[in-house]
């Protein structure tokens, strides 16, 4: 799974390149009849144009190819406005922003977070979570992702 996995990631990746936008994310789900959702994202956000003109080029690529051993159903799509941080990259590029944080151990007798991304350094996150900053070593977050604000 991991080399179709790697594959797939690779001509999405070159897509991406060709298209303007970001590879934010490819997931295979299932066993039998595959799922391939490819998660694209650019400045500005992604438009359903944006996701139908990738998912048509990279079929036509997997046509081709063909990376992936028997059906699949492809899914392109955006991160949403509550997206996943996955790298620290992502937590660069959404300082300021809040954010919904699990660890996985306890920090400051608490293992949920929301707060405000204030600064990325020395592998810590550091939140402000009601006025406090709080210091969550990466290795620590199991999952992270940004809070949607009315």
């Amino acid at each position: 799974m991991n080399d179709i996995k790697q594959k797939v990631s690779q001509l999405a990746g070159q897509i991406a390149d060709v298209q303007g936008v970001e590879l934010f994310d490819v997931e295979l789900i299932g066993t039998g009849k595959l799922l391939i959702r490819v998660t694209i994202d650019k400045e500005g956000g992604v438009t359903l144009d944006d996701c139908e003109r990738f998912s048509k080029s990279l079929g036509a690529v997997f046509d081709v190819e063909d990376p992936v051993p028997g059906s699949y159903t492809l899914e392109v799509s955006s991160p949403g406005l509550d997206r996943p941080l996955k790298s620290l990259e992502d937590y660069e590029k959404n300082k300021g922003k809040l954010v919904r944080v699990v660890t996985s151990e306890k920090i400051e007798n608490q293992n949920f977070f929301i707060g405000r991304i204030l600064e990325i350094e020395d592998n810590f996150l550091k939140l402000l979570v009601n006025r406090r900053e709080i210091n969550i070593p990466f290795n620590k977050i199991s999952r992270a992702r940004l809070e949607i604000e009315l």
